[in-house]
């Protein structure tokens, strides 16, 4: 069986350099493919004392980031005190408005991450493919894999870690309310008003950025 020192950096490595969350299991099948173990494999129980020993390091104040679960997986996220410093970095890409298609379909992700475009279709009752577009163009969504489960294989969409970092949220779970959030930094509150007491539009200028 492998040194767990010698697994850390590796499995380390791996989480840094991934723009998605990465499963224990993806990490330990990615370990033992790199290393070319063959027998003597690492486990998945190897896998997560060398994850504990990674969060444990990051949680020094001397770090900016941390590592935490997010998305049944593990990833790189700046910790909440250096959100608005990281932000500046953002610029432009955040202070256009969204539209409030976008906005409705930013918070359908948000909290049935990961989602089909036809599973937002479903909750908004309309096309989706403009705003979907436009959130992928402004990097707050990711194409996060496919549904297996559904006929075609469809992609399925998470929010990304530009909106993880500028929200400060490591987790769909750490999420409040999203309207109050995404009111703050995105929307007037007039917009996030209208979503919550009309149903969404119905025609195609719904999906139309201003």
């Amino acid at each position: 069986m492998p040194e767990l020192s010698h697994i850390i950096p590796h499995v380390e490595a791996l989480i840094f350099a991934s723009d998605r969350p990465l499963t224990t299991l993806e990490l330990t099948e990615y370990v033992n493919n790199a290393l070319g173990f063959l027998e003597d494999r690492t486990t998945m129980d190897q896998v997560e004392a060398a994850i504990e020993g990674i969060v444990e390091k990051y949680s020094s104040e001397f770090y900016p980031f941390e590592v935490v679960q997010s998305g049944g997986g593990w990833q790189f996220l700046s910790k909440k005190e250096f959100h608005k410093t990281i932000a500046q970095l953002n610029g432009d890409k955040f202070l256009k408005r969204l539209s409030p298609a976008s906005l409705e379909t930013l918070s359908i992700i948000a909290y049935k991450q990961p989602v089909t475009k036809g599973e937002i279709e479903s909750i908004r009752g309309v096309s989706s493919d403009y705003a979907v577009q436009k959130l992928l163009e402004k990097e707050l969504i990711v194409i996060s894999g496919r549904n297996e489960k559904l006929p075609g294989h469809p992609l399925v969409y998470s929010t990304s870690r530009n909106f993880m970092d500028y929200f400060g949220i490591n987790s769909a779970e750490d999420l409040p309310k999203i309207k109050e959030v995404l009111a703050e930094q995105l929307v007037e509150p007039t917009i996030v008003s209208s979503i919550d007491e009309t149903p969404a539009d119905s025609t195609a200028t719904s999906e139309e950025e201003s």
